[in-house]
């Protein structure tokens, strides 16, 4: 697969790794188009054989995504808002839904869409010069991606209410401290420290990372016998793969496992 036609989006393979870019200097803001594309590329990932983990940052050194195109939105009926978002939401739900884990690698500024996409991702690792709101209030409407309901999940609903109906913008250190954020790097080690869990999770089995993605997500909105029995018929089923074969027998031959997602 080539990734060469994107307008806004840039992709490079890294042995098991993606690290996709989002590409509209300077500050990157979430167009249409820049969804549709990074939608696009969700979809190309999850099928690819040799992708295990997918790194999403902003091109440049200014900002992760500051936003939504605000220039594009100024004029939206009701019904072309409202698509806007559900456009917005598919792509949380592409990235959120995948059997990889993506990783936000925030190497600045995370505001608005930018906030909620890196809220759509298994882990998000900020640079110290990343700055996170959800300012959407100050324009007349609210947070359209997800950013009422993944932020509560992340930091609890008041804390979300919180940032959501003041619109505040809060440093790395202090996403970092409520929850938000995962880690915080100097901002010239942002990408090697997000590589490097990247590739530790990598080298895992594939089947059983995604099915622990999964069975974290499906757990939270179950209950609690309910989500044990899931996490019991998954284990029962990994027993059936070639990975968990080659990985136990690895374990007694004192050797790595070659894992091949199968």
């Amino acid at each position: 697969m080539s990734y060469d036609s994107f307008e806004t989006v840039k992709v490079v393979i890294d042995g098991p790794l993606a690290v996709v870019s989002i590409d509209r200097p300077p500050v990157n803001p979430l167009s249409s188009t820049v969804i549709s594309e990074l939608t696009h590329v969700a979809g190309e990932l999850e099928i690819s054989t040799d992708v295990r983990v997918v790194i999403l940052t902003g091109a440049g050194e200014k900002a992760f995504v500051a936003g939504a195109d605000i220039k594009e939105m100024l004029d939206m009926t009701p019904q072309q808002a409202r698509a806007f978002s559900e456009m917005g939401g598919m792509l949380g739900n592409a990235i959120e839904s995948s059997d990889k884990p993506w990783i936000a690698a925030v190497n600045g500024l995370a505001l608005g869409g930018g906030c909620e996409l890196a809220l759509a991702c298994d882990f998000i690792h900020s640079s110290d010069k990343g700055q996170f709101g959800q300012p959407e209030v100050g324009l007349g409407v609210i947070p359209g991606f997800g950013g009422t309901q993944r932020l509560a999940r992340r930091v609890g609903i008041a804390k979300c209410k919180e940032l959501c109906m003041t619109g505040d913008r809060i440093p790395a250190a202090e996403a970092l401290r409520i929850g938000l954020v995962d880690a915080v790097w100097p901002h010239a080690e942002l990408m090697g420290k997000v590589r490097e869990l990247a590739l530790r999770i990598a080298a895992n089995g594939p089947l059983a990372v995604g099915e622990v993605k999964r069975l974290v997500h499906q757990g939270q909105s179950a209950p609690l016998d309910q989500a044990l029995a899931l996490e019991a018929r998954s284990f029962g089923l990994l027993f059936g793969t070639a990975d968990q074969r080659e990985g136990m027998a690895a374990f007694v031959e004192k050797r790595k496992p070659t894992f091949k997602g199968q």
